[in-house]
């Protein structure tokens, strides 16, 4: 009772349930799912539940050959994809599944299966495969099957991708057989690198994400961000920017977050008075920037580790400052805005106390398990997941037996309705089914790219396109970097970040390096451009969920994201050009401070430069002197840092000076 109280403010604000849902189905593939109840409902609620199982099994004891357990684990992904997403939107007739659905199902997933029962013959025969017409049609149908799925979960647009690729591969001269080997029979396809670390990491991740939502670590994070920064000025918008952050670390999804967290704080920040347009545009990048928080990362994290053969915990270390600037700089932008518009926080009766969020620190444990596990390298990152997903089983059991406790001890009350018992581990099977669920679309674009790689693989376009930016470039780093840039954002329009970063990890990379960027800082830079299409118009999904909560003008809304997460556009051309602040090539602790202090206090600038406030109003020559100032102290160097220091001591004392010299004249 005491904790709905202190949230009795924060509630006010909430849509209702059926207004999530309809964002998320427009704008969310994921949502777009069959109606089961009853008996069927029970059997694929098992199904998906023994598919995560069987995913953990797999990731850490089977050793059998790596065609047959990845065939198997895409056949699977098929089976339960099917069963999954329907034909097209809109609503479904509960308990319906059409019967060439189901030809579709046992068809499609019946190829991968054969596959896996096959797979010594296919070995053995390699190229001779492409006589046998048998194995030629299995092939073929597997492919179609996936993309038939693709089309259903993630969408058109990584397809219109990969079919001008496939169309592109038989124009060179590659036939019909030869690409059907390549693309399900090898592992220059569906099953390279990307299946390959679904299979080893991701979806285990994926599940241990779906158990953290169930222990109630999301709401935590929101009540805490509340209790933080909920009292200051601008406190709703800040609110969102610290729980997206907290929230990222273990979450992925851009959509699903802004949708989440943002029915919460978008509501919010429009009772306080911010213009809907930027409640929706502060939502939507602090969501899009959970792909970057560490140690998650969206997956993403775990595919460059194998990319880069670096190991993850120093990737996520990597992470860490680029992740930092990109928050702090739409924190700054939220506080100048509140500023200038006179807004103040949520009253103090109405926040979250602390000593009650005290009490609920056990729910970070899971992450704590994680994080320690990954950075002592003693367990694989399998097996570290599957650790802390036992703890997130003991933290959900904890978090289920507390309240029931308190309110039984304290007055003996029945159970709210709708609250599951105390003792009840239901939880733990739905944790497992959401964990499968949430999987399905990111293998499938996983496999999608799998496409795609193998068709610039097998025709040598790569090589191609090296020496097209080359080309267009002059061998000046600085535009092809512009030219990367451009061809991530256009690409990731609409197609999810997994897949994004595995095309241009397959690439645009290397084309970075070959141009002499360090391995490292290539990969992040094609990372974040591939991220940051959520929120850059014209298909700019995170940002159209927003702006459907908060009712607002879908585009401007993309356009505010935009502009408030300028961080995202900034710092990947400072690690390209100076991976220092990856931490790569750092000669000293001295030297990490130094990045570490004068980058934060280059958001700074660059931010209220974009804002256009700074105590008052800035004119146009300011905001350009301070922008300069800005990237100066962004860049890494201490010549840079000194001069953009300076100058930004100055502007800041100058107009905060004309400020008070201002208020003095009108006293």
């Amino acid at each position: 009772m005491k904790e709905n109280k202190d949230k009795e403010y924060i509630d006010e604000s909430v849509g209702t349930m059926a207004d999530v849902e309809a964002v998320m189905k427009k704008y969310d593939r994921e949502s777009n799912v069959r109606i089961w109840e009853g008996l069927p409902r029970t059997i694929i609620h098992y199904l998906m539940a023994a598919f995560a199982i069987y995913c953990i099994i797999d990731a850490i004891f089977l050793t059998t050959l790596q065609e047959v357990r990845y065939s198997v684990f895409m056949g699977m992904i098929v089976l339960l994809g099917f069963l999954t997403f329907p034909v097209r939107k809109g609503v479904e007739r509960v308990n319906h599944m059409p019967w060439y659905d189901i030809i579709m199902m046992v068809v499609g997933a019946g190829a991968y299966f054969f596959y896996a029962a096959n797979a010594m013959t296919v070995i053995r025969m390699s190229a001779r495969i492409m006589a046998d017409p048998l194995f030629m049609v299995v092939g073929a149908v597997g492919i179609l099957a996936l993309v038939e799925l693709c089309r259903r979960c993630v969408g058109l647009p990584i397809l219109c991708v990969a079919g001008a690729l496939v169309i592109y591969t038989l124009a060179s001269g590659i036939g019909v057989t030869q690409l059907i080997r390549t693309l399900f029979y090898t592992a220059n396809g569906i099953f390279s690198t990307p299946v390959g670390v679904c299979v080893k990491y991701i979806v285990i991740f994926i599940i241990f994400g779906a158990f953290l939502e169930r222990t109630g670590v999301a709401d935590f994070f929101i009540r805490f961000a509340n209790t933080a920064v909920g009292r200051f000025t601008g406190g709703p918008a800040k609110v969102a920017v610290v729980a997206s952050a907290l929230e990222g670390m273990a979450s992925g999804s851009s959509v699903a977050n802004t949708v989440g967290s943002g029915s919460i704080t978008i509501p919010m920040m429009k009772k306080m008075g911010y213009r809907p347009e930027f409640a929706a545009a502060v939502e939507a990048a602090a969501s899009t920037g959970g792909q970057i928080m560490p140690p998650i990362m969206g997956a993403a994290a775990f595919l460059m580790a194998e990319f880069t053969g670096i190991p993850y915990g120093r990737i996520a270390v990597m992470a860490i400052l680029p992740a930092v600037l990109y928050f702090t700089g739409i924190f700054i932008a939220v506080h100048l805005e509140a500023k200038r518009s006179g807004m103040q926080g949520i009253p103090r009766e109405h926040l979250p106390k602390v000593k009650d969020l005290l009490k609920e620190l056990y729910l970070l444990l899971p992450l704590i398990a994680l994080i320690y596990l990954v950075g002592t390298n003693t367990f694989t990152m399998a097996y570290s997941a599957t650790l802390s997903i036992l703890v997130a089983m003991v933290v959900g059991v904890i978090h289920n037996i507390v309240p029931h406790f308190t309110a039984t001890t304290d007055g003996g009350e029945e159970e709210e309705a709708g609250q599951k018992p105390a003792l009840s581990f239901r939880w733990i099977l739905d944790a497992f089914e959401n964990g499968a669920r949430s999987s399905i679309t990111v293998v499938v674009a996983c496999g999608i790219a799998g496409i795609i790689s193998g068709c610039i693989t097998v025709t040598g376009l790569a090589s191609i396109l090296l020496g097209a930016i080359v080309s267009l470039s002059h061998g000046i780093v600085m535009i092809a970097l512009v030219l990367t840039m451009l061809c991530c954002i256009v690409l990731g329009m609409g197609v999810p970040t997994t897949a994004n970063y595995c095309i241009m990890a397959g690439v645009c990379a290397p084309i970075l390096i070959a141009l002499g960027v360090e391995p490292v800082a290539a990969h992040f830079f094609v990372f974040y451009f591939g991220i940051v299409a959520d929120i850059t118009p014209p298909v700019a999904l995170a940002a159209y969920a927003g702006s459907a909560i908060a009712k607002s003008n879908p585009m401007r809304t993309g356009l505010v994201a935009t502009k408030l997460a300028i961080a995202a556009f900034v710092v990947p051309y400072v690690f390209a050009l100076n991976p220092a602040m990856l931490f790569v090539n750092v000669t000293s602790v001295f030297e990490v401070c130094q990045i570490c202090v004068t980058a934060l206090l280059g958001i700074f600038g660059i931010a209220a430069a974009l804002n256009g406030y700074l105590g008052r109003q800035l004119g146009i020559l300011t905001r350009i002197i301070l922008a300069a100032a800005g990237l100066c102290m962004v860049v890494p160097g201490t010549i840079t840092d000194m001069i953009g220091l300076v100058v930004l001591v100055l502007v800041v004392v100058y107009e905060y000076g004309m400020k008070r010299k201002s208020q003095i004249a009108k006293a």
